[in-house]
């Protein structure tokens, strides 16, 4: 992605003396200065992003999710996003496509990371213990053609790469929302969940994507959301580790703690 603009682009409302301050405390600019010190204990972990935003991107409550409880398991924590154009921007306030507009993956991945991120290509199995990929409509339009073209989908080069490197090293895979989908095209016969496979009245309005996870020759394992009740499923064969959080209407806090239990199950897998 491009250099962050210099502080002074950043922030106008203090004036200089804040602006030189922020200088020499982050040589490396805004990022460096927002970067959490190095006091890992744990595995580490790739997040893989697919964007800036729950219907063209990744899902930012989710994301943080992953990232909070990563941290507090002590994990070393670096994030990618494949360097693509988005299949379209939305607008979020409308709900509807900005048809003039065009954006990259990693840029607006880029957001959810404050900067420190890289492109997917650079992701290696060696480098990390496990991977998580965070739910989200990016899932199914950036990181593969699932939203298009449902169980005939095509998914992301390196996408493929990173889930079948780490399925054949052995290391988990942790996966919420949507983004299961992506294990069930890759890796052949994996048990996954995205909730329930009926609408519900609406709890469950993406129950339609159990099906198609069917479709695909893996098989879905119905789930809760919430820890009161298993909101997670782990696959010890293939350390497959999948969550439904916003596929289910339901409250924040629920799948926050489902998503911390995903969280918890692949950091044990690691054995770290």
């Amino acid at each position: 992605p491009p250099p962050l603009p210099p502080p002074s682009a950043m922030l106008t409302s203090r004036g200089p003396a804040l602006c030189t301050a922020l200088r020499r405390a982050a040589p490396g600019g805004i990022a460096a200065f927002h970067s959490s010190a190095r006091r890992y204990r744990g595995a580490r972990v790739a997040v893989v992003l697919s964007g800036c935003g729950v219907y063209d991107g990744t899902e930012i409550h989710e994301a943080s999710a992953v990232l909070v409880h990563l941290s507090r398991g002590g994990a070393e924590v670096q994030m990618y996003a494949p360097d693509v154009p988005q299949m379209h921007v939305i607008d979020h306030s409308k709900g509807q496509p900005a048809e003039a507009e065009s954006r990259n993956v990693l840029v607006e991945s880029a957001r959810i990371a404050r900067g420190k991120i890289a492109s997917l290509a650079k992701l290696t199995t060696a480098d990390h213990d496990a991977v998580i990929f965070p739910g989200g409509f990016g899932a199914a339009k950036n990181l593969s053609t699932f939203a298009v073209d449902g169980k005939d989908c095509k998914v992301n080069r390196e996408v493929e790469r990173v889930l079948k490197d780490f399925h054949k090293a052995g290391k988990p895979i942790g996966l919420c929302c949507i983004s299961p989908v992506l294990a069930a095209k890759v890796l052949s016969g994996a048990e996954v969940t995205v909730g329930h496979e009926e609408e519900e009245g609406g709890k469950w309005p993406y129950a339609g994507t159990a099906g198609a996870i069917k479709e695909l020759g893996a098989k879905h394992c119905v789930k809760e959301v919430t820890i009161s009740f298993p909101g997670t499923h782990v696959d010890t064969k293939n350390k497959v580790v999948t969550t439904p959080a916003f596929m289910c209407e339901t409250a924040l806090h629920h799948i926050f703690d489902g998503i911390g239990a995903m969280v918890k199950n692949v950091l044990k897998l690691t054995g770290k």
